[in-house]
């Protein structure tokens, strides 16, 4: 049980397999100023979580466990620290706050700059809505800040039916781009109703005997090297969420290509134009699965099986 003075949350003590997350009682946060306090109803789940597990991802960042996984969260304020005026206590809100240091978005409360936050969209439950931030910022900063693209541009997205693609196909269509999108046989229906348009079968053959002279290539696979080949001599290829390797990088320098490593930021005012468009349509949100937070160790194992539409999210209290 928990007081006003500890909560429930998942921790890890040593880096490892799913089996290293535990769920246990730790001291519950409170705002510095120009902070909020959420109670949070759902956390988000994505690949840098079991990444950062396993001693990859941001376990740099974080240092050595034991730390407090999750970055993606929905839920209401609870609290907010002086100096705070976007927001108010009993507001429902979600974000993507401290990225890439510690959120600990996996527990009952978490606290940080309240501009890390946006209010929620309100057609959204708080499932979908833990399920937007990290991907649906890494699609937005990378298409509108990072590439600034323009209609009519050709843009290839791998991964399309992930977390981040589906995001990024919907982005970009809105954006007025020409979308390709790569995805496995059993999503190209699915993709192509998120508004692609083209849909190609990675697993059918290379990426690059299928496509050709892209302006851009987002990557959500990592060392795509057929991805990199489709992308048209000063174009642009952005490796999505890592660094290319050496080969990867040589084979673009070959040809013509520019390289643009990419890392997502908080952004609350995006977040507010991104939950704006889910509210009007423009932008629906794939939820595979909701796990109760005691599952958490089945969602990494599920998330890091790369099989997933959409995203995973952990419940943490009821709507």
């Amino acid at each position: 049980m928990t007081n006003d003075n500890t909560m429930t949350a998942v921790l890890q003590h040593s880096l490892g397999g799913p089996e290293v997350l535990t769920v246990e009682q730790v001291p519950r946060p409170a705002p510095l100023p120009t902070e909020v306090l959420v109670r949070v109803h759902a956390a988000g789940v994505n690949p840098v979580d079991w990444k950062t597990r396993e001693g990859a991802g941001m376990a740099g960042v974080l240092g050595k466990p034991p730390f407090i996984l999750g970055w993606d969260v929905a839920g209401v304020v609870e609290q907010a620290g002086y100096g705070v005026t976007t927001l108010a206590p009993g507001d429902r809100v979600y974000g993507m706050p401290w990225f890439p240091r510690q959120a600990a978005a996996y527990a009952e409360y978490v606290t940080a700059p309240a501009r890390h936050f946006a209010r929620m969209p309100e057609r959204a439950s708080f499932a979908e809505a833990a399920a937007v931030p990290l991907a649906a910022l890494t699609a937005w900063q990378v298409l509108v800040d990072t590439v600034k693209l323009q209609p009519g541009q050709r843009v290839l997205i791998t991964a399309a039916a992930g977390g981040v693609g589906h995001f990024a196909v919907q982005f970009a269509k809105h954006l007025g781009a020409h979308v390709i999108a790569a995805a496995g046989p059993h999503n190209q229906e699915w993709v192509a109703g998120l508004g692609a348009d083209e849909v190609v079968d990675y697993t059918a053959k290379p990426l690059d005997e299928q496509v050709s002279a892209v302006d851009v290539t987002v990557d959500l696979v990592g060392d795509n090297l057929p991805a990199i080949r489709a992308v048209r001599r000063g174009g642009l290829f952005i490796p999505v969420p890592s660094a290319s390797s050496g080969e990867a990088a040589e084979i673009a320098e070959t040809l013509g290509v520019r390289v643009q490593p990419f890392l997502v930021e908080p952004d609350g005012t995006a977040l507010a134009t991104i939950a704006g468009l889910i509210d009007s349509g423009v932008v629906r949100v794939e939820v595979a699965k909701v796990y109760p937070l005691t599952q958490v160790a089945d969602a990494h194992v599920a998330m890091a099986s790369g099989r997933t539409r959409g995203k995973i999210v952990l419940s943490v209290r009821e709507d």
